[in-house]
């Protein structure tokens, strides 16, 4: 098991940028693939991007953020990120980080929320037209 915490979030301005990160406790960080999904009101939950165990593994996102959005991690300091540029209203909803074991598996159901077993209590994140 690992316990997640999600910071950064804020109100921005529409085109404006910020990094959110996650903060993971436990010794086997390393191991797990990490999510960001979000939740916007009234919406369910959508996949934003995910990373392998390693910070050179292959990224994937969702099209709605491919361009505008970039995860990465730090294994040393047990924290993933993900750094959101040229935010859209649209963008507004609480972003939540994931962990999940880094298999074939998972790998190939990179957007569904069920191959993560590890939740943050998530960050709100608004942006203002």
């Amino acid at each position: 098991q690992v316990q997640l915490v999600e910071s950064g979030g804020g109100l921005v301005q529409a085109g404006g940028s910020l990094r959110l990160s996650c903060a993971a406790s436990g010794r086997t960080f390393s191991s797990y693939a990490m999510g960001w999904f979000r939740q916007a009101p009234g919406k369910e939950r959508e996949f934003v991007a995910r990373i392998g165990w390693s910070g050179s593994s292959r990224a994937y996102y969702a099209d709605s953020v491919k361009g505008r959005f970039t995860i990465s991690r730090d294994n040393a300091k047990n924290t993933v990120y993900l750094q959101m540029n040229s935010l859209k209203p649209e963008d507004t909803a609480v972003y939540y980080c994931a962990a999940g074991r880094d298999t074939v598996y998972s790998a190939s159901r990179y957007s569904d929320g069920g191959v993560y077993n590890n939740w943050g209590q998530g960050t709100q994140v608004t942006v203002s037209s």
